[in-house]
């Protein structure tokens, strides 16, 4: 008897223009909290991730997890399909697990496990077979289709598609979704400002208004949107004229917009308005006129903002102090700068990569080693870990000045403690070596980077094997090959002979 584990379900806010948050996603948060993590779980996921790794056939597959013993719950499939999405694995293979994993009796994949899989098959443009999982997934248990399936696959194919291709797909929704209305309007509408334009999702919204009933959430993802402030204001008027009152993101909005172009004297005016009609200003609402004094090269006044805050009873979070610190990074007064981190600190919040990264776009620009990894070395001390941000800023400028010790010493920590993009760090540490002749090096770095699930990317490949060639290391070189072809290792699905074509 399969055991059938508690379903996710969807909710959104109905002011705020955010993404809809996943409830189930508490459950296993709360879990890593308070309770003790289960080793034999996560062992049971890297036996499936290794075994969808390795299959070379459908039949393969399914031999290898029948022997596996593994019990293949709710909980362990979500977790098996989220390390195969981050971890870019073959989409054929993980399209093969989940039919296999859902044909059997009883059971029920959970919303999560859905939109992961529609993800992978989004980002290899596989856009036929996510309409198929999608019939199937409907004939057997429809409510796993939600407004949050339709934002994920609609932003797959706004990625490469036509604004009219997408909301034609959007259109195809209307059979599959159980409720197809304003929230999925709104997840149209977001995918649009995020992968197009602006300008499309202004247009396709008046096109399509009257099919819904645009709400609170659907003029908060415009607003979010504009850099220009008469299209802003536009929509802003066009709210109350329906009769929909702005809240607190509404208003946050407009000041963003006023505040990016500069016309402080319009944001202070929409603050005023705010606290009229008792809407509170929030710290987000601080941290955009900070911003805003920023702009205008007014980098004092915008600290003096902190402390006002303070009295309206609002503080300052790690974001406010963010951009405050920006401003003084801009204006090259870094001592001001380190001032605010060291007040932040002593407020008991604890400065992010986001800001340590405004020090070392500093120091990057201005050529500072040095500096870059004295601020590294406190950052790792704080146990802050960097971002792919913070990684680039300091690996560019290790190849600039040829600083393989250094390089090596960063792509080892995150080796060891997986943060940043392995591909992308990877990128400009392989050209370094390589510039260098650091062969041995370099092949040590694409080992561990393939240990970790993660494939280099082809033009660091070539690189290496051109080296190698002309080092006469043959071995060493097919040994390399064949890691890099378990990354597009063909295999057919559900029978078809035609479908195990190479997935890049």
């Amino acid at each position: 008897m399969i055991q059938i584990l508690p379903r996710y379900s969807y909710v959104q806010s109905p002011s705020r223009s955010i993404p809809l948050i996943a409830l189930g996603y508490l459950e296993p948060f709360l879990s890593r909290c308070f309770c003790t993590r289960n080793p034999q779980l996560e062992d049971d996921v890297q036996t499936v991730f290794q075994i969808i790794n390795s299959s070379s056939s459908s039949n393969d597959l399914k031999l290898s997890l029948k022997s596996s013993g593994v019990f293949l719950s709710d909980e362990l499939i979500d977790k098996v399909l989220k390390r195969v999405r981050f971890s870019h694995g073959n989409p054929l293979q993980a399209l093969e697990f989940f039919y296999y994993t859902g044909k059997r009796k009883g059971f029920f994949h959970s919303a999560f496990s859905l939109d992961t899989m529609l993800y992978i098959l989004g980002r290899s443009r596989m856009f036929e077979d996510i309409w198929n999982v999608l019939i199937e997934v409907r004939g057997k248990d429809q409510s796993v289709i939600t407004p949050r399936t339709v934002m994920v696959v609609l932003a797959r194919i706004a990625k490469v598609c036509s604004v009219r291709q997408t909301v034609e797909s959007f259109r195809k929704f209307k059979k599959f979704v159980p409720h197809f209305d304003t929230t999925c309007f709104n997840a149209l509408l977001r995918t649009l400002c995020q992968e197009k334009s602006m300008t499309d999702a202004r247009n396709v919204y008046h096109t399509l208004k009257h099919d819904f009933r645009p709400n609170l959430q659907t003029f908060n993802i415009l607003l979010s949107g504009w850099k220009s402030p008469e299209e802003a204001e536009g929509f802003f008027n066009e709210m109350r004229e329906m009769g929909v009152k702005p809240d607190v993101v509404s208003y946050n909005s407009l000041i963003d917009v006023y505040c990016k172009g500069r016309d402080m004297e319009k944001a202070y005016k929409v603050l005023d308005e705010m606290q009229r009609e008792e809407q509170s200003p929030d710290v987000i609402t601080y941290t955009s006129i900070i911003g805003g004094l920023g702009l205008i090269g007014q980098p004092d006044k915008a600290r003096d903002v902190l402390k006002e805050m303070k009295e309206y009873g609002c503080y300052p979070d790690v974001a406010a102090y963010n951009a405050a610190i920006r401003n003084f990074c801009i204006a090259k007064r870094l001592g001001d700068a380190y001032s605010l981190t060291d007040e932040m600190v002593s407020k008991g919040l604890s400065p992010n990569a986001t800001t340590y990264n405004l020090f070392f776009r500093v120091y990057y620009w201005s050529n500072d080693l040095q500096s870059s990894w004295n601020l590294y070395n406190r950052m790792m001390d704080t146990g802050c870990l960097p971002n792919t941000q913070s990684c680039m800023f300091l690996m560019r400028l290790f190849r600039r000045q040829e600083k393989v010790e250094m390089a090596l010493r960063l792509w080892s920590d995150m080796v060891e403690k997986g943060f940043g993009s392995y591909t992308l760090v990877s990128d400009v540490l392989f050209d370094l070596l390589c510039d260098l002749g650091k062969l041995a090096e370099a092949e040590k770095c694409f080992l561990e980077m393939i240990e970790k699930g993660q494939k280099p990317s082809n033009v660091s490949f070539r690189r290496i094997k051109v080296l190698m060639e002309l080092a006469s290391r043959h071995e060493a070189l097919e040994n390399l090959s064949e890691k890099m072809a378990m990354f597009w290792r063909p295999v057919q699905v559900r029978g078809s002979t035609d479908r195990g074509a190479r997935v890049r």
